[in-house]
């Protein structure tokens, strides 16, 4: 079941409104943006310059850090007054990055969702269980508001409390999960106890995951667990939230919404745009986005394109599933780490060095993080009041600012190994 015809389009028409868009969001940039435009005379472009699809290629590129660096709204093209919705993440110093919705860019979004919920043929029919996080984190309400809107019943459960998941999911007969991979299987290991006929206690038929890197073999083992039809979703806040693109269940890859986000892959060291087909990091511009248009945002997923022929009909380009990352940032339960974002945490706690290791592993299907931190020389390592305080402090402090629930160990001054060139700070034992 497709939503909007321009899902099906030739390529002709794709690009023709590609194009439209592009100009008129880099007019939007150039003109609304202080940013953009001091970046746009630095490399001595106009908007007049745009005048194909392949043009983009001399626009600059954008970062996670140039967000941060115009805390908090200073990327925003619109008063506050037009803004209707304010989602974050965490940030390396305590400050997240902000990103910013009118009343048309959550119409934008909720097109696009409703395109992934048509995907699998979720209708006003459907009971759809909600178990990503809700609140800053754009996961839970990006897939609340579309099935609502779509009028399917949405069970907004949230993270966590996994009998009550469980509990609820029977009770109401979801028949759509939402959730991230890992919790679904956890969830799945937990139904098993019900019995070996546990699933004839539970109506799903279909569930849409994601937020976190997959491997075929993760999306084929969740959906044998609940003998469901798996559909995975790729978005991230900075573009708009989940919706980027979805999966079907005709063919590989995600078809990319590239009415709204045109996709392009670079070689992550040099920049440069890759020939059709290859692997590379996968960079997206907002199409018509317009508290926060983003120009050529450099995601850091490592992925490549495809352009073959779809059987269920889309004729967008898809993109395979996420392969990694280009830089050293880690994805545990669905939320973004950088070491540098523990590494702030850990230098603004007293009684501890920054000799440190993230240690990432799994406890059944639910991603583990435990951090070793060598204590002051200062400290004595026999005092359990002070160390068990120092402990406390540092797990508040990692949940507050980065909202990750990890398991700190506090060890012996110089006890971490030490590398002779740059030191190992994270071990991931998933892989």
């Amino acid at each position: 079941m497709i939503y909007n015809k321009i899902e099906s389009a030739s390529r002709e028409e794709i690009e023709k409104v590609q194009l439209k868009r592009l100009k008129e969001v880099v007019n939007r940039v150039y003109h609304l943006s202080p940013f953009y435009r001091k970046k746009f005379d630095e490399l001595n472009i106009t908007p007049d310059d745009i005048k194909s699809l392949d043009d983009i290629k001399k626009l600059p590129f954008t970062k996670k850090q140039d967000l941060r660096d115009n805390y908090p709204f200073g990327l925003f093209t619109v008063p506050m007054s037009e803004v209707v919705r304010i989602h974050s993440s965490s940030g390396t110093t305590g400050k997240p990055t902000v990103v910013g919705y009118t009343a048309h860019d959550m119409e934008v979004w909720n097109e696009v969702m409703i395109r992934c919920y048509y995907m699998a043929d979720v209708t006003s029919k459907d009971i759809v269980h909600n178990a990503y996080g809700y609140g800053l984190f754009t996961g839970g309400l990006g897939f609340h508001e579309a099935a609502q809107k779509l009028g399917a019943a949405i069970v907004p459960a949230s993270g966590g409390f996994t009998q009550r998941q469980l509990m609820l999911m029977r009770d109401f007969g979801a028949t759509i999960l939402c959730a991230t991979p890992s919790f679904a299987l956890h969830l799945a290991e937990e139904a098993k106890k019900e019995g070996p006929e546990f699933r004839k206690n539970y109506k799903l038929r279909a569930g849409f995951f994601g937020a976190e890197p997959t491997s075929k073999g993760l999306r084929e083992e969740v959906a044998r667990a609940w003998d469901i039809e798996y559909y995975e979703v790729y978005g991230l806040s900075e573009i708009i939230g989940p919706g980027v693109s979805c999966s079907c269940n005709k063919g590989e890859g995600l078809h990319i919404n590239e009415d709204h986000f045109y996709p392009e892959i670079i070689d992550p060291k040099t920049g440069e745009v890759l020939p059709e087909g290859e692997e590379g990091e996968l960079v997206l511009t907002t199409l018509t986005k317009q508290a926060l248009p983003i120009i050529r945002y450099r995601t850091g997923d490592i992925t490549r394109l495809l352009r073959v022929p779809c059987a269920c009909g889309r004729t967008f380009v898809r993109m395979e599933s996420v392969r990694g990352r280009a830089d050293d940032m880690l994805i545990v339960n669905g939320v973004n780490v950088f070491p540098s974002q523990v590494e702030h945490v850990i230098a603004n706690t007293e009684g501890v060095s920054l000799n440190y290791q993230i240690v990432v592993d799994k406890k059944g299907y639910l991603d583990k993080l435990e951090i070793m931190v060598e204590v002051d020389d200062n400290i004595m390592f026999d005092d359990v009041a002070k160390l068990e305080k120092i402990k406390k402090e540092l797990q508040n402090a990692l949940l507050n600012n980065l909202y990750i629930n990890a398991v700190v160990h506090l060890v012996e001054p110089k006890s971490i190994e030490r590398s002779m060139g740059k030191a190992k700070r994270i071990v991931d034992k998933r892989k």
